[in-house]
């Protein structure tokens, strides 16, 4: 089973869905889509670095973030973390806007969750600069700690209640605007995730630029331009990065031959995938794989 762009979230309790993901260039926990990894979800998510720094990239918009700094990434946003300084760390908290809300049909939700989840707000950067943004970020320290200990009796209602005020700080403090572009703007959206899906669920095979475009009913133009608008490359540049992603995944996961992994990958001649694998990660292929080994050891 390929992985989607779209990420459905594995909460660890049903009945309490709240997660906090740490990542860090290595690795996920819990196991989830982490760095350099682009993908949605219909949760919103809060990301607070809490080492180093890093570039997370918003529906094509990057935003540089510093220790101790934070964005709100909005439900639906197309997201990725495409730098992280050495050593960097950042956790990632993911809820639904029903928590936000207490009840379906709520006054809650009418008025002070649905008008800004459903708005063309994308994300919201959160640097400390000013009073209620360093308020924000102490809150998010203080969730980070609340993830990170033995949870403690009544904790889904401390960090409920923590997220609710959270909440009720950043929409007194932004405003939306109701104009029209945001439809425009979730098609044109929609349009990329179908067809970055499309690869991710092709990209073992030969696919034609004209292939990708017809998911979406484009023109082979008018894709390129979507893509280099809203992820800055070339469709064929992305199928490229994605299948050296893939190959290295399977450097460190299996015994297969570089020539076997290069036509798992959908690359037809081994030597054209070891060109662009070093060019992706300064090291061959086999480089990679012993590199990799060895650190694990």
């Amino acid at each position: 089973m390929e992985k989607q762009l779209h990420e459905t979230i594995l909460y660890p309790d049903v009945s309490f869905p709240y997660i906090m993901y740490t990542h860090t260039i290595h690795r996920s926990i819990p196991e989830g889509r982490g760095f350099n990894d682009l993908h949605w979800h219909e949760e919103l998510q809060i990301t607070l670095v809490t080492k180093g720094k890093l570039v997370i990239q918003v529906n094509g918009i990057n935003h540089e973030l510093e220790t101790g700094q934070a964005i709100l990434i909005n439900k639906g946003a197309l997201h990725v973390t495409t730098h992280l300084t050495h050593n960097g760390q950042y956790v990632s908290f993911n809820f639904p806007e029903k928590l936000l809300a207490f009840y379906a049909d709520s006054a809650m939700e009418k008025n002070y969750v649905l008008p800004y989840t459903n708005s063309s707000l994308v994300s919201l950067v959160i640097k400390g600069e000013v009073e209620w943004q360093s308020q924000v970020l102490e809150m998010l320290w203080d969730m980070q700690k609340k993830f990170d200990m033995k949870k403690n009796w009544g904790w889904e209602y401390e960090v409920s209640i923590k997220t609710v005020q959270l909440w009720l700080i950043l929409i007194s403090n932004i405003s939306i605007s109701a104009e029209e572009a945001p439809k425009y703007m979730k098609l044109q959206q929609e349009r990329l995730q179908l067809m970055l899906s499309f690869i991710h669920q092709n990209y073992s095979n030969n696919i034609t630029l004209q292939e990708i475009a017809d998911v979406a009913h484009l023109s082979v133009s008018e894709c390129n331009r979507s893509f280099k608008r809203t992820i800055h490359m070339t469709p064929y540049d992305y199928l490229i990065k994605y299948r050296i992603k893939k190959s290295s995944e399977l450097l460190i996961s299996t015994h297969y031959t570089i020539t076997e992994i290069a036509d798992r990958v959908g690359f037809n001649n081994a030597n054209h995938f070891i060109q662009s694998f070093k060019k992706h990660y300064k090291k061959t292929p086999k480089e990679f794989r012993k590199f990799r080994n060895e650190a694990i050891d």
